[in-house]
């Protein structure tokens, strides 16, 4: 049997994903992590455990398969950093892409117009999310450890150091740290400066086809053959686009996870100072230009935690909740939910926002609540749809991803709000399948990159009553934030002495 694993390696789990010689994937597995959130601000994890949950979820698969795949192709989460050693052990926990420690270092670039001009070059928002913004902190708070650091990785360089022994970096994943220059694909140097770090402190920059083999790996992943070849891959956001067929104009891809993002693919990059869409690579061709939004399912799941007090979520859980709201007619009955529980990414950038229902009456019950949550989640991505048309982006189609595809209900409500077409292929995870895309296109088994099964197709019209509904609603959703913005702020300073 031939096939390609794809491996996605995720802010809460690592998945592998087998994929088939007809592009269809047939086979997966999935190894899960804890997130340490025990300060404010703080988003850690233990690499070591990353690691260990990518070996076992490529162990199990091949082990059930009984034959090596002719690739490993690797996805992985953006903008985690790790201070490491000349050894490659990490000299502290992992910051993960939701760590907002950096918060006051991005609003003071932006405040200097230095945040601005570094932007307009790497194409990486200046965020508490990103790695140029996490290394200043660092830099400025813990002065004698940033001394000691031998380098700055990713989750990624983690595990290929792990597997090869060498630091590389691929251009996806280096375009989404704020230090590359996203046209010319080499370090920054500004970024590096502001940064306080000199080239030799990141991997060495590679292509996302580039590919190792080496038998040593055989000690850490015994049941691959002897030349397995590895392919270094991209990022989780750029592969999905790639995963669910979104490579074309005018087609998006939409994913929601414990996060969101909407993204677009285009030949050049696209910026826009006010919204700040991201720009990053899928390879030296092609630009996956877009915005993320930090609450997705983990608004929902907070939800139904302190709603409807589950202590463990099961399955059931979401399918009795949602089915509960099908009833509940759009716009919530006036109940409008900012769902920004975590500050906010695109496309207001707002680490200081926070999450806000409005609108509450005697009348408005659990379901109503539920429903105004997926509707915020679900405006929240609108915003970024709204600010990418804005860039000149064309979209006509979204291309959907993620946890929330399981739900027909939620799907039909991102359909209404949005005003467009969705699609839902029936991929296991599009990152992973992504990644095995990109795999079969570097090892030669594929002249292109594939296209996703055309068979299982599953097409959401919107109800465009409902849009007409929505448009009205959604003009309120970005009204009440306006108005609350300054509020949301002192909150936030009261909370959060510096």
């Amino acid at each position: 049997m031939q096939y390609i694993l794809g491996t996605d390696i995720g802010t809460g789990s690592t998945k592998a994903v087998a994929v088939g010689t007809d592009h269809r994937a047939f086979d997966s597995s999935q190894y899960f992590y804890p997130t340490n959130v025990d300060q404010p601000g703080y988003s850690e994890q233990d690499p070591e455990l990353i690691w260990q949950a990518f070996q076992q979820s490529i162990t199990t698969i091949v082990s059930r398969l009984k034959s090596a795949p002719a690739a490993i192709s690797l996805s992985c989460a953006m903008h985690s950093l790790i201070a490491v050693d000349e050894d490659g052990k990490a000299l502290a926990p992992m910051m993960t892409w939701a760590d907002s420690r950096s918060t006051a270092v991005a609003y003071s670039l932006l405040a200097s117009g230095l945040g601005t001009a570094l932007y307009k070059a790497t194409g990486t928002p200046v965020h508490s999310m990103s790695p140029l913004c996490k290394i200043i902190w660092i830099r400025e708070n813990q002065p004698e450890f940033f001394k000691s650091v031998y380098k700055f990785i990713s989750i990624k360089e983690y595990i290929w150091y792990r597997l090869f022994g060498v630091f590389e970096v691929d251009h996806s994943v280096a375009s989404c740290t704020g230090l590359m220059d996203v046209n010319t694909l080499l370090w920054h140097p500004e970024a590096l400066a502001a940064a306080g770090i000199r080239p030799a402190q990141l991997s060495a920059l590679v292509s996302t086809n580039h590919l190792r083999k080496n038998t040593d790996t055989l000690a850490v992943l015994p049941l691959l053959a002897k030349e397995t070849p590895f392919v270094i891959g991209a990022t989780d956001g750029c592969l999905a686009n790639l995963g669910t067929g979104a490579i074309q104009p005018g087609i998006a891809a939409l994913t929601i996870g414990t996060s969101g993002a909407l993204r677009v693919a285009g030949n050049t990059a696209v910026v826009n100072e006010k919204a700040m869409n991201f720009s990053y690579r899928l390879d030296e061709q092609i630009f996956i230009n877009g915005g993320p939004v930090n609450n997705g399912g983990v608004a929902l799941k907070w939800h139904l935690k302190n709603i409807f007090q589950k202590t463990e979520l099961k399955r059931e859980d979401y399918d009795e909740a949602l089915g509960k709201i099908e009833s509940i007619l759009p716009g919530a009955s006036g109940l409008i939910f900012l769902p920004y529980l975590q500050g906010e990414r695109a496309p207001i950038w707002d680490s200081k926002s926070c999450g806000t229902f409005f609108g509450m009456h005697l009348n408005h019950q659990t379901p109503h609540f539920t429903r105004a949550v997926i509707e915020g989640i679900c405006f929240a991505l609108n915003d970024v749809l709204q600010s990418l048309t804005a860039s000149g982006q064309e979209i006509r189609q979204l291309n959907v991803s993620g946890g929330f595809v399981t739900s027909a209900i939620w799907l039909q409500i991102m359909a209404d709000i949005t005003g467009k077409k969705l699609l839902l292929y029936s991929a296991e995870d599009a990152s992973a399948v992504g990644a095995a895309y990109l795999a079969f296109k570097t090892i030669g088994l594929s002249a292109d990159y594939p296209q996703p099964d055309q068979l299982n197709l599953t097409y959401i019209e919107p109800d465009e009553k409902n849009h007409l509904v929505y448009q009205q609603v959604f003009g309120f959703y970005k009204k009440i934030y306006g108005q609350l913005k300054e509020v949301m702020h002192e909150m936030y300073d009261l909370n959060n002495p510096s």
